[in-house]
């Protein structure tokens, strides 16, 4: 696509938030340049090879389709052209030591018999409950928080007020997820598999707030499972991004982020090369920036408490194997018997001894025959290597006889114990992705007010943005994209103070680009 401006937009990242940033600004026009250190995009979206074909071991989950759909459609294309989504009629099967198991489904009416028929009728309407009560935190807060560019107090405050007598006993503004969840259910399995949900964002449900619940709400609108893998999702964003006139360059490692007369100006390589540019998205741990790894001069656009305290990490197998045993689904969770042992062993940067571990069955959902040999993600929690640099020579052992002996003991068991190459450990996180500590989410949820310490899209520093799990609005790949588009919309809300670039971003009629800049100009400045 021919370029419609002289802009110049450098990304570093190409990960989910780096991607669709370069789609919406390509898409309007912007020369962008994606520099990647690694040789694929996804960041954090990665497949391991095996004997059954690609293995993914990153994110598994995608939900808030929406959010994609709605990134595609900007730029003229149409998220079913590029990828293959099938929904999960089961959205995860949970499994505990006792012997009971639990299906919660697609269906509300389902989950709620289900949930009957495992705990009784006194559960069911606990949970029939605690579903009316998530759904409405998801609603007043996915406007003012999720969907918004920096979220704002006063905001927030006055959608609250608007429901106050239901809405403030949700949030449980004093209350952990874990001491909410004690009002909410009376069975204790339930409790365990609602708290789990802090996790997916990298927190304990014993210090997250309660409002973490809605996460609940999030996989209740839809789970979906991506052909081919979730990497498929990177790839389709780069794919749209490049024919929208995007430049990738793989295996570029970027040493400093160029910045002159108190604005961006550009960026050096390491071999040398400096490419100049009007402005800068950076897609990765904004940990990055405060502590120096891209330049003294970028250290002041993240405070130090956008990035501290740090969320935990895991212990991520990809692998494959032929199971026998457990009737698997797609998603799997098998709890361990303890939940309070499990992250006080995470809090000590112990290895769970009483792990709960998320099984991937990658070759099971709706309508499918699984192979004989299978592919699996399982993931354990850890937590972060704070600036260890070499691995534990226990870790390994450690590891491999937590995750494989709870399985069995569970009832399900693979023909291959796998060895070292299919383990990533918070070690190797730390390696992958620079002043992580091995932190998968960024900054920790824990705290009622964590979400608004978070880094917004526009750094302190004039002409750079920041995209990523790491940024408001966070974890998740929903998030990570909606962060990429804020600072697209940022960026061309700053670009649009040239009378040149208004004039050529409305060009064709379309209201595409007066979309984006209107998202854009209900942003501040500021960390």
């Amino acid at each position: 696509m021919p370029r419609s401006n002289t802009k110049k937009v450098v990304i570093i990242g190409a990960g989910i938030g780096g991607l669709s940033a370069a789609v919406d600004l390509a898409a309007q026009g912007i020369s962008v340049t994606v520099l990647e250190q690694a040789y694929a995009p996804g960041g954090k979206l990665r497949q391991f090879p095996s004997e059954a074909g690609p293995v993914d071991a990153g994110p598994t989950v995608l939900t808030m389709r929406p959010v994609f759909e709605a990134l595609m459609e900007r730029a003229g294309a149409r998220l079913s052209e590029h990828v293959t989504l099938t929904p999960e009629t089961v959205i995860a099967r949970h499994w505990w030591q006792d012997g009971s198991t639990l299906d919660l489904f697609a269906d509300h009416a389902e989950s709620a018999n289900a949930v009957a028929d495992f705990a009784g009728r006194r559960a069911r309407d606990e949970f029939v409950a605690f579903s009316d009560k998530t759904r409405r935190l998801f609603e007043a807060f996915n406007g003012p928080v999720m969907q918004a560019a920096k979220p704002s107090v006063a905001t927030l405050g006055r959608t609250v007020m608007q429901d106050a007598r239901q809405l403030i006993p949700a949030i449980a503004p004093l209350s952990s997820l874990a001491s909410s969840l004690s009002r909410s259910f009376s069975d204790p399995r339930l409790r365990q598999l609602f708290g789990r949900y802090a996790t997916y964002v990298g927190g304990s449900p014993f210090n997250s707030p309660a409002l973490l619940s809605l996460i609940w709400d999030v996989e209740a609108r839809g789970v979906w499972r991506v052909k081919g893998g979730m990497l498929g999702l990177a790839k389709a964003l780069e794919k749209v991004a490049t024919e929208r006139g995007a430049t990738f360059r793989y295996g570029s490692l970027v040493e400093r982020i160029e910045i002159e007369k108190g604005r961006v100006a550009g960026v050096t390589l390491g071999d040398g090369e400096r490419i100049d540019a009007d402005s800068v998205v950076f897609n990765g741990d904004p940990a990055a920036l405060s502590r120096g790894l891209l330049g003294d001069t970028a250290r002041r656009a993240v405070r130090r408490k956008a990035t501290n305290p740090r969320s935990l990490s895991a212990y991520v197998w990809a692998f494959a194997a032929k199971p026998s045993g457990a009737d698997l689904r797609h998603h799997n969770v098998f709890f361990g018997r303890h939940q309070q042992d499990e992250f006080d062993a995470v809090a000590r940067g112990d290895v769970p001894s009483d792990p709960t571990l998320y099984v991937c069955a990658q070759d099971r959902g709706e309508g499918t025959m699984p192979p004989d040999t299978e592919r699996f993600e399982i993931i354990m929690n850890g937590a972060p290597v704070r600036g260890k640099s070499q691995e534990d020579p226990k870790e390994f052992e450690q590891c491999r006889t937590r995750t494989f002996r709870t399985l069995e003991a569970m009832n399900l068991s693979f023909d291959v114990v796998p060895q070292r190459l299919s383990l990533i450990t918070p070690t190797d996180f730390a390696a992958r992705f620079p002043a992580s500590d091995g932190s998968l989410y960024g900054r920790s949820p824990h705290g009622m007010n964590a979400t608004f310490h978070r880094p917004t899209a526009r750094s302190r520093v004039k002409g750079l943005y920041l995209a990523g799990g790491g940024v408001h609005p966070g974890a998740g790949l929903p998030m990570a994209s909606l962060s990429g588009q804020h600072a697209a919309a940022a960026i061309l809300t700053d670009l649009a103070s040239t009378s040149r670039f208004r004039r050529t971003a409305t060009l064709g009629g379309t209201s595409t680009g007066s979309r984006m800049m209107a998202n854009g100009r209900s942003q501040s400045s500021g960390s």
